[in-house]
């Protein structure tokens, strides 16, 4: 009788222990390595795995790094795409996070052996990006700024039980009371710290008589809000920032999209330092975004003021790490992050770009209908809502797009009238021939299921 070939399934201490799993443990921790062994091993019982294979096996199946989030180009035409983590860091920013990860000086001043005013140089570089404003301040995220505002100008600013005699009302147009995603709303966010708001004007038009009447004892400050992620079009009204700061409170201005200064291709996007110069005490916006850099919330503006919330209790629950300090810092002082980049393509660049392409896709799979097109790519992010991007496409077969995204390398495009088109603005010059291999390769795997 013939040995069945699953008696000599190895051991998994001796698959382990094989010399060609060595890099493979320093790289992924003996965890990761083990597990997939496992897995293996028990293919190999069920007679789907030849014994000898096996360690060759573990060795196809490990990934690449120890996380679980896999690189992705990004062909949708969405410069800062949410779903793909929002802006994708300058190659300096990588770095700077690279250099960052270990011992460093992040509250440590290497000269005096004493302890340092910590992430000092990434706002400095952020104050130098933004010179209207006279002091500056990084939390976490977008929200966590505004969070930060209400919890330190108005939340617990009642000086009676009742909370009759304190400042803790927060005056907002009721057409900004918006929803930033995945169901979370700003007055929800704001009442979550102890804000009260008092909304004023109708959802599409506001005065400035409004906010005026509203204005008392209790206003902690007037908010303006940009409606970032939609556009409120027709019979329309609504208040600038420069129209708001003769009413006696402070003015918080949260653009949203962290553009630091104005932006040529982006006309009606609010950026930092215009609303500063209006009379915004305190602008918030987030760090990735048209900053393109760290996840991160920007606090600029009236120096009391930011060191008001410096130094507030719950700053400390919304520090950002030194990753992000230097990803902040390397993104300010560096080359132009790729969603500037991306932003100063121009479109007939672009389009020549994907003729070549189209032309090499076809060549090496066959397809027939593969062509350049124009197309009309967006900002994403909640950041210049609708603003058309002039761009360029590849168009290949609506099939092509679940390989593609499943691939090794995984594409992700947009479908649009029955095809699917890989749009170039988002894509880097450098990886064209990573995109045309990919797209080839999902035309085998297609062909072959």
């Amino acid at each position: 009788m013939q040995e069945d070939p699953r008696r000599r399934t190895p051991r998994a201490d001796v698959v382990l222990a094989d010399p060609r799993l060595e890099a493979a443990r320093t790289r992924l921790g003996h965890a990761l390595v083990k597990r997939h062994v496992g897995e293996a091993l028990q293919r190999c019982r069920e007679g789907a795995l030849a014994p000898e294979d096996v360690v060759e096996e573990v060795r196809r199946a490990l990934p690449a790094a120890a996380t679980s989030l896999v690189p992705v180009l990004n062909a949708t035409g969405v410069v800062v795409h949410t779903n793909l983590g929002r802006a994708p860091l300058s190659a300096a920013a990588v770095e700077a996070v690279r250099l960052a990860a270990g011992a460093t000086d992040v509250e440590l001043d290497l000269a005096t052996g004493r302890r340092g005013r910590r992430g000092h140089a990434a706002l400095a570089s952020l104050a130098a990006a933004v010179p209207e404003a006279e002091a500056v301040h990084v939390v976490n995220n977008g929200a966590a700024a505004l969070a930060l505002v209400a919890c330190a100008l108005a939340a617990g600013r009642a000086d009676g039980a009742d909370g009759a005699d304190g400042a803790d009302e927060v005056v907002v147009s009721r057409g900004e009371l918006v929803e930033i995603g995945d169901g979370f709303r700003i007055p929800d966010l704001l009442e979550s710290v102890g804000a009260r708001l008092r909304e004023v004007g109708t959802t599409n038009r506001v005065r400035v008589e409004d906010y005026a009447a509203a204005v008392g004892p209790r206003t902690a400050f007037v908010l303006k809000v940009h409606p970032s992620n939609f556009r409120v079009e027709g019979f329309t009204a609504s208040v600038p920032v420069r129209d708001l700061t003769g009413l006696g409170v402070p003015v918080v201005a949260d653009i949203g999209s962290g553009l630091p200064a104005p932006h040529p291709r982006l006309p009606d996007e609010p950026d930092a330092s215009t609303a500063l110069r209006a009379g915004a005490d305190l602008v918030t916006a987030s760090g990735d975004k048209l900053l393109g850099g760290p996840q991160c919330g920007l606090l600029l503006g009236r120096a009391a003021l930011v060191e008001r919330l410096r130094r507030h209790p719950f700053a400390r629950a919304l520090r950002v790490d030194k990753l992000t300090l230097a990803a902040l810092e390397a993104t300010l002082t560096g080359p132009p992050p790729p969603v500037a980049t991306a932003l100063a393509r121009r479109p007939e660049d672009l389009l020549d770009r994907a003729q070549r392409l189209a032309s090499a896709v076809a060549d090496g799979t066959g397809l027939t209908g593969v062509e350049a097109v124009s197309t009309s790519a967006a900002v994403g992010g909640g950041g210049a809502p609708g603003v058309a991007l002039p761009s360029a496409a590849v168009a290949v077969p609506e099939w092509l797009a679940a390989p593609l995204r499943t691939g090794p390398v995984p594409v992700v495009g947009r479908v649009s009238a029955g095809r699917l088109l890989l749009d170039l603005l988002c894509v880097d010059p450098g990886d064209d021939a990573v995109l045309l291999d990919a797209v080839c390769r999902a035309h085998r795997r297609g062909r072959e299921a």
